[in-house]
């Protein structure tokens, strides 16, 4: 497995559609990407204390080359234009890989 963890940083006045995010993005993120090996994906809003992490989204594929082939894709067009609907700020990528 090779978890992409997609984090949006901000401070408390940067605009960010949660729900927007959780009911919209997410199942859009699992449509596009779920044929290339995505397994699982979800978010969450770390308390108010998060030192500017307004949000992590958590990415669970089957393998790294199933990561690279869903970025890869066409679909991923439509992921990140539905990113633009929840906010301005551009998501930072980070992987964990089994080592």
């Amino acid at each position: 497995m090779t978890t992409m963890y997609v984090t949006y940083t901000g401070n408390a006045d940067t605009p960010f559609n949660r729900k927007h995010w959780i009911d919209v993005h997410f199942p859009l993120v699992r449509e596009c990407w779920g044929p290339y090996g995505l397994k699982r994906a979800h978010g969450f809003f770390p308390p108010d204390d998060g030192g500017g992490v307004l949000a992590v989204g958590i990415c669970v594929f089957r393998d790294e080359a199933a990561m690279q082939a869903a970025l890869a894709s066409p679909e991923t067009a439509r992921v990140m234009a539905d990113v633009d609907l929840v906010t301005e700020l551009k998501p930072q990528r980070s992987l964990a890989v089994p080592l």
